[in-house]
């Protein structure tokens, strides 16, 4: 038969379950080298883009064990721009193997690739309704009223960025929000930084060096069609099975 203990709560803590918000690094490659080189390429100019952010590693992109990349070097160099590793979402006995031996826990709930997708339930799963989203908070906004120069870098950490003046070649915005450049657009604008996939961009007058919307980008060696170029236009991303790809629409004056 059941029996009921009593006993007496601690006076110095309470121990209880919660949920944080965390970074996931979706690693689609075991390359070393090469995560070593997109990731300096990406965040080797922007030493305090981070600030020490708790990050969970997710392996569920990687095919094969042959893969699987040493996670005590990813540890260092996630650690050495700023993130904090925290635990590994593992696919395979031997990607669960490699993250004990790197000392990070496992992940016990099923990692959301990105934010608003999931990944696809097995076709044996049963149809389980899906919970209400919680409410987001509204973000602030930063603005600037002044021009950006060569150099000069701007972010607008948890919100927007709104520019009410040029933004010059040489010049980086940076929003984990949407941004607004009221001007010409000639530097590098990069909007949902933390992986928010339904940022935007926005320019009276789109002529950028680069434009990247969670992690998706494209450079002007790719040169804008003359129907956009210069011109007011907006940046989305595009989301499909085949991939993400970045769409420029006009803007109506």
């Amino acid at each position: 038969m059941p029996v009921s203990l009593g006993g007496q709560a601690p006076a110095s803590f309470d121990l209880k379950s919660v949920h944080l918000p965390l970074l996931a690094l979706l690693l689609k490659s075991g390359d070393m080298e090469l995560l070593r080189r997109e990731f300096g390429q990406r965040y080797g100019d922007q030493p305090e883009f981070f600030d020490h952010d708790p990050l969970l590693i997710d392996l569920q992109g990687l095919s094969g064990e042959q893969a699987l990349p040493d996670l005590m070097q990813v540890s260092e160099l996630l650690r050495a721009h700023r993130l904090r590793p925290v635990a590994v979402n593992a696919a395979s006995e031997a990607q669960r193997a490699a993250a004990q031996a790197a000392g990070l826990p496992l992940a016990d709930a099923p990692l959301l690739t990105r934010q608003g997708h999931a990944p696809a339930p097995s076709a044996n799963a049963a149809p389980v309704a899906a919970p209400p989203p919680p409410p987001v908070p509204a973000p602030g906004a930063l603005v600037i009223d002044k021009p950006l120069r060569s150099g000069q870098q701007v972010y607008a950490r948890g919100g927007d960025l709104v520019v009410m003046a040029m933004v010059n070649p040489g010049a980086e915005v940076i929003a984990d929000g949407h941004i607004h450049v009221y001007a010409p657009l000639r530097g590098k604008a990069m909007a949902g930084a933390r992986g928010h996939a339904q940022a935007r961009i926005f320019s009276l007058a789109m002529a950028p060096e680069l434009i990247s919307i969670a992690g998706v980008y494209r450079t002007s060696e790719v040169p804008l069609p003359e129907a956009l170029l210069g011109r007011p236009a907006q940046v989305r991303l595009h989301s499909t099975a085949d991939g993400d790809r970045l769409v420029i629409d006009p803007l109506s004056t």
